[in-house]
């Protein structure tokens, strides 16, 4: 299986992205249970930011997405997008997703339960 994302840029502080990942088969032909986002700033640690659920609605947020960022998803084309706004320079890092298979979505947060990674796009926000 292979996730594909886009959608990074260069935007300027309290500007908008959205980041869109595809995947090359079914969430159910992987036996995906959810879809997430994560993301590396420079210097830092890789670090969740959301994910969703691929067979119910459910979402989870880090802490710092305070509302400005909101994942979803489109089974029918094997895409989940992160909409984000109200984007800060610390916003910059390269975003990650990535399909996890493992069958409980309380572990959402943590990067070690995803067995699917995208290739990252690059979101720069200047200030």
């Amino acid at each position: 299986v292979q996730l594909q994302a886009s959608g990074g840029g260069l935007v300027q502080a309290g500007g908008s992205l959205r980041l869109s990942c595809v995947a090359s088969a079914s969430a159910r032909a992987f036996s995906a249970n959810a879809l997430g986002w994560f993301r590396r700033r420079p210097g830092k640690e890789r670090e969740f930011v959301a994910a969703i659920a691929w067979e119910n609605p459910n979402t989870v947020y880090a802490s710092f997405v305070k509302g400005r960022f909101t994942i979803s998803q489109d089974n029918a084309k094997n895409a989940v997008y992160l909409q984000m706004n109200s984007l800060q320079p610390d916003d910059t890092a390269v975003y990650f997703c990535a399909a996890m298979t493992y069958n409980d979505y309380r572990y959402a947060r943590i990067a070690q339960k995803y067995d699917y990674w995208g290739q990252g796009t690059l979101v720069t926000v200047s200030s």
